[in-house]
């Protein structure tokens, strides 16, 4: 995976290009944009273009950008005492629900119908009950206040986002009505959140109650499929 600076849309690209060319198979771009450079503005029309064309998911990881820290390092950064939990949390978690946001309600999935998003380590439990919400109003309103989309946002996640998590019975829990297709577990090794050297136990305690076929797709069929990877011997 290529990491990309994205102040300048055209070296961006060119980046992309060389390493695709170098065997990287996807590249990753800030997930707290900078306020000058949100998402949904033309900025990012020549990354998102790339990444469809170049058949290169482009990864959103947590603690990436501008985020929402006095000295905008993390939200984590600078933060102590009891305000530390709130960026472990909290403002981690906005983060992605913003990025999601953007892609879906301005409309930019739906300009790049190929583009593949990766949202990297900001765990899933939440996100149902964001995609209800966000379906919820867009049907309510969108016959008085139209956004410039023709589905509703739940299509655009279920069509063309990823994410992973690697620590989270309530996202395990949900996988049996969602994000089946579009979950992928990982185990954060070796930074020190990995579950690691328990990752069989977690994966025991959150997917074992899913069947084989499911449990296989979250632990190594969507990854392989998303990044077209080859698995010499099935992981089970």
């Amino acid at each position: 995976m290529s990491l990309i600076s994205a102040y300048d849309a055209d070296k961006a690209v060119a980046e992309m290009e060389r390493t695709r060319k170098a065997g990287m198979v996807s590249s990753m771009i800030w997930q707290a944009s900078h306020p000058d450079l949100p998402f949904h503005s033309a900025h990012y029309d020549k990354i998102w273009a790339a990444s469809q064309d170049l058949d290169m998911p482009i990864s959103f990881h947590i603690l990436t950008g501008f985020n929402y820290s006095k000295d905008g390092l993390g939200p984590t950064c600078g933060r102590a005492g009891v305000e530390h939990y709130r960026g472990s949390v909290n403002l981690k978690t906005i983060d992605g629900m913003n990025a999601f946001f953007d892609l879906i309600f301005y409309g930019i999935l739906e300009r790049y119908p190929k583009l593949r998003i990766v949202n990297v380590e900001n765990e899933i439990g939440w996100i149902p009950f964001f995609l209800q919400q966000w379906d919820y109003y867009y049907r309510r309103f969108k016959d008085t206040n139209p956004p410039p989309i023709s589905e509703t946002p739940s299509f655009y996640f279920y069509r063309q986002i990823f994410v992973t998590f690697f620590d989270d019975h309530v996202g395990g829990q949900n996988l049996t009505w969602w994000g089946q297709d579009n979950a992928m577990w990982s185990n954060d090794y070796p930074h020190p959140n990995s579950t690691w050297p328990n990752s069989r136990e977690v994966i025991a305690r959150d997917l074992s109650h899913l069947p084989h076929d499911v449990r296989k797709k979250l632990l190594s069929d969507n990854v392989a499929r998303l990044f077209n990877l080859r698995v010499p011997v099935p992981v089970v």
